[in-house]
């Protein structure tokens, strides 16, 4: 779909883009190395809203004026925890772990800029594991080496087909984008 405005994505993530290719937008990726900290008490619903914020930001500062940015940030969140990507195997295993059997939430943050406004939204899906054995996420582990995901997974993979066994919410919202959603405010625009 062509939009009347350039388009950037400001991620790198592949599952976005292909989320965006997906629903037949035209667009660039462009991404500026950005601060992902946050203030300490920031109630957790905001927090993804307020990194694509400064993702959305850095990249706007740098195209067309007329561009239009989108930005997204995902977080894991189990018993009011952000769980955020694995830094190693055995720290991946660790989370995987944790998450086995237990029902925990992915909030998606996201930022569109366009002609001068913002529209911030966030979406949140639950998300059910099935427990799993310590072979189960060896194996995922090792296989799909998902060291660049919050929660160390990706519903679209394996280990989604067979350790969730119930979702609430849109299952592209744990994937990264809740397309559905930006599309509709993109078309809009």
């Amino acid at each position: 779909m062509q939009l009347k405005q350039p388009l950037i994505l400001a991620s790198q993530s592949p599952r976005r883009k292909q989320l965006l290719e997906q629903a037949g937008f035209s667009f660039d990726i462009k991404v500026v190395e950005t601060d992902e900290s946050f203030p300490r008490d920031m109630p957790i619903p905001e927090i993804p809203i307020h990194i694509a914020r400064n993702k959305a930001l850095a990249v706007a500062n740098e195209v067309d004026e007329n561009a239009i940015v989108l930005a997204a940030d995902t977080v894991v969140v189990l018993n009011n925890t952000i769980i955020g990507k694995p830094k190693d195997r055995q720290d991946a295993i660790n989370i995987l772990t944790r998450l086995s059997g237990q029902t925990h939430h992915v909030i998606t943050g996201v930022i569109i800029r366009a002609n001068g406004q913002e529209t911030a939204f966030q979406k949140t899906t639950e998300v059910h594991f099935m427990p799993l054995t310590h072979e189960q996420i060896e194996f995922y582990v090792d296989n799909y080496k998902p060291y660049d995901k919050a929660g160390a997974y990706a519903i679209q993979e394996w280990i989604g087909a067979i350790g969730i066994d119930k979702i609430n919410g849109c299952f592209y919202n744990v994937m990264g984008l809740p397309i559905s959603n930006v599309s509709k405010l993109l078309l809009a625009l």
